[in-house]
């Protein structure tokens, strides 16, 4: 029986290894942490991470031929395939801080490796890292080996969360790079297989290693770069009068260019698109290209400038001050069907809001208070390390409450902030807010989900990204 394991039971490994257990019943998979909290969620019925169908999958296979535990070095001993998918931060200081990727996890964990294994072994990659890392972890693991092979693969992973489980049931492509020498081919194959017993072989894209990593960073610059240009487009838009909806649905009607990821929002967020940008600018200039490490820049300005300007046109259309006045804010999710918060633009937007001094009242169906305030008090990148490593939250901010019903944060407040496309916040009852709402009442669609004129027709004074103004916003300044 072929043996896998995963070291790291986060977002991308426990649902990756879920499936695979799934559809590959003759193998038998492991995924360890040293996180005895989080191992102890994986093996109860709440699971640490919310993602649409991952509990049945879980349930039908953990005790079978899924397990979670956090013996790590037993499984990797045991192990045939030993996926890591551990964190990859943004340094935050030292060399290449702000943009490089810091591989301390990944380097602990491929000399735990190298030190445990007495056996061949082949490693993947599934964490996204920096192009060349395979490189530098085939150097720990060959220096530190007492005789014992080991090949690395590339194997990123391409899940867009809320749709992770169907993405892996039915992706549009699975990459796998390896060294061009036998060995290397043998391992490829010896991965390849596994995918291959349900994903068609031509879905499976074979490369060498360094390809594969740089389409993993590649693919996310692309994507952030499509949400970056339709948000810029958006500020036109609010400036001429157009509806950056009805230029967004002509321009993706051209085949060449699609309509996916044409959405305008208050901004990106997630755990790759901004870190893997700045890992590429920071890969650029480390290679002397100055100028395509300044055109990758531009799309994390743009993405800035985005959440800035909504925080601004909030504060100027409330008489340019929140100071003491109550804000709902609904949804804190960087985007609906998940509880991931990070580098969600809704920390940004509650920053910019508190920074003005106003009180805020925020609601998401799956974010803990606990996980809003953690948020609001870290540091940038901090959420990136280990939660036992993270800094410890102060004491909750009094300018924040947390509730757990929109007509709860709605009550008395001057203005009302959507920042995640939840769908709950369509069927909203908006004549109910409304009628509890401090007047004159502000709506700030920040996902463009409300339909703006019956809100109008109730009474709201309504803001919607990229939409022809509101009589009373025409003449607001939009950046401060």
């Amino acid at each position: 029986m072929v043996k896998i394991c995963c070291i790291g039971a986060g977002y991308v490994g426990g649902p990756t290894m879920a499936v695979i257990a799934l559809k590959c019943p003759s193998i038998e998979v492991a995924v360890v942490d040293i996180s005895v909290p989080r191992i102890t969620a994986w093996n109860s019925d709440q699971l640490p991470i919310y993602e649409p169908g991952l509990d049945e999958v879980v349930k039908q296979c953990r005790g079978k031929n899924l397990f979670f535990s956090t013996d790590v070095e037993r499984h990797v001993l045991e192990a045939d395939i030993i996926f890591v998918s551990v964190n990859t931060p943004t340094k935050t200081r030292g060399l290449g801080a702000g943009k490089a990727a810091d591989l301390t996890y990944w380097e602990c964990a491929a000399r735990m490796i190298a030190d445990v294994s007495k056996s061949n072994k082949i490693v993947v990659e599934k964490s996204t890292v920096p192009v060349k890392t395979a490189e530098a972890i085939e150097k720990i693991l060959t220096h530190n080996s007492k005789g014992i092979k080991f090949q690395i693969l590339s194997n990123p992973e391409f899940l867009a969360e809320g749709t992770a489980i169907k993405d892996l049931f039915n992706p549009d492509r699975v990459l796998i790079g390896g060294r061009e020498t036998p060995d290397g081919q043998k391992a490829i194959k010896a991965l390849k297989d596994v995918y291959a017993h349900w994903v068609p072989e031509e879905r499976i894209i074979c490369s060498n290693l360094w390809s594969a990593e740089l389409s993993k960073l590649a693919a996310n610059a692309f994507l952030a770069q499509r949400i970056s240009s339709v948000n810029a487009m958006s500020a036109l838009c609010e400036a001429t009068g157009a509806d950056v909806s009805e230029v967004s649905h002509a321009i993706g009607t051209d085949t060449r260019i699609g309509s996916k990821f044409l959405n305008s929002s208050v901004g990106f967020g997630g755990s790759c698109f901004q870190k893997d940008i700045l890992n590429l600018v920071y890969i650029c200039e480390c290679n002397g290209l100055t100028e395509v490490a300044s055109y990758w820049k531009q799309v994390i300005k743009v993405n800035d400038y985005q959440k800035s300007r909504f925080v601004n046109r909030v504060v100027s259309s409330m008489f340019n001050t929140v100071s003491g006045k109550k804000i709902a804010v609904l949804g804190f999710a960087f985007k609906k069907d998940t509880g991931d918060t990070r580098e969600t633009p809704a920390i940004d937007v509650c920053k910019g809001l508190l920074g003005d001094k106003a009180r805020l009242s925020i609601y998401d169906p799956q974010v803990t208070e606990e996980q809003i305030q953690r948020d609001l008090s870290m540091n940038k990148f901090d959420w990136d390390h280990p939660v036992h490593l993270q800094p410890m939250s102060p004491a909750s901010a009094k300018e924040v409450s947390v509730v757990w019903d929109a007509y709860d944060a709605t009550k008395d407040a001057h203005g009302l902030c959507i920042l995640t496309e939840w769908d709950e916040f369509k069927t909203l009852d908006f004549e109910r807010i409304f009628a509890n709402m401090q007047k004159p009442a502000f709506v700030f669609d920040g996902r463009n989900v409300v339909d703006a004129e019956k809100l109008r027709e109730i009474g709201f004074i309504v803001y919607s990204i990229g939409k022809p103004l509101d009589s009373w916003l025409k003449d607001m300044p939009a950046v401060a």
